[in-house]
């Protein structure tokens, strides 16, 4: 089933809508369940609900999959530029884009961790550990839930980052990754080669782009940390929820199942 509620976030002074997905005998079951939190999650389960009218399909996904869990979706800010700078963990110079939002990322990530998830813990059935909390999200959602497994490593083992918006940010995080990260992370890197633009392979893989050599730099220094990574290019695939829901199995199979789809 699928709930809506309305939390109030502290760093965007104001409310916020979760979309949860809970399974339907979660009260009566007496299972206790990991959960993952998602940015946008306003484009999860109901096209009627997502931005540009299709949404991750995630709801008939977990329906099907063989694992149950919860999912909690938090809805962005809708205002002017509130999702950029909701969505932004790092000041960015001289990008000639991304440089004229002021970063609120931390303060979102610490209110997900120390309010968010302690009232998700309260209320329902979770098993409120770091091995059975991921995160995820794509585009800027992406390089958030790439910065919160990094950064709060304690508190996050899975994240699955599907097209995201690292390019301009490699560097802080390569720096951020030099911290050290458990060995038992495990992180989902995505693109497709529409949205990327390089030029490809006789598979037509992608092993050119800008957005090819900036995952391919985070791999290899998660790698370094002995992270579990898998480094997946979409062939043919674009920057929408439509090319995003087909990669549903592979990113919760990998995050959750250890099932590796690596690709490139």
């Amino acid at each position: 089933m699928i709930i809506k509620r309305e939390v109030y976030s502290e760093p965007s002074k104001d409310n916020r809508m979760l979309h949860i997905y809970l399974p339907d005998d979660y009260k009566t079951s007496r299972k206790r369940y990991p959960v993952m939190y998602f940015y946008d999650g306003h484009n999860l389960f109901f096209n009627e609900d997502a931005t540009y009218g299709k949404s991750w399909g995630l709801k008939e996904f977990m329906e099907s999959w063989n694992k149950e869990m919860i999912i909690v979706g938090i809805e962005c800010g809708h205002n002017r530029n509130e999702r950029m700078c909701e969505y932004l963990p790092y000041k960015v110079e001289k990008d000639g884009f991304l440089d004229e939002f002021e970063p609120k990322g931390d303060e979102i990530v610490k209110w997900i961790l120390f309010t968010l998830k302690p009232m998700i813990d309260l209320e329902y059935p979770t098993y409120p550990f770091r091995e059975c909390t991921g995160i995820a999200g794509s585009s800027m959602g992406g390089l958030m839930a790439l910065y919160a497994v990094i950064k709060y490593n304690d508190y996050i083992s899975k994240a699955a980052c599907l097209s995201s918006s690292i390019m301009t940010c490699t560097d802080p995080i390569l720096k951020d990754i030099e911290e050290g990260l458990n060995e038992d992370t495990r992180i989902y890197l995505s693109w497709g080669t529409n949205e990327a633009k390089g030029l490809t392979d006789k598979f037509n893989l992608d092993f050119t782009s800008i957005t090819y050599n900036a995952n391919k730099k985070i791999e290899e220094a998660l790698l370094k940390e002995h992270v579990i990574v898998n480094l997946y290019c979409q062939v043919g695939g674009y920057h929408c929820e439509a090319d995003w829901e087909k990669q549903n199995p592979l990113f919760m199979n990998f995050l959750w199942q250890n099932e590796t789809v690596k690709n490139i």
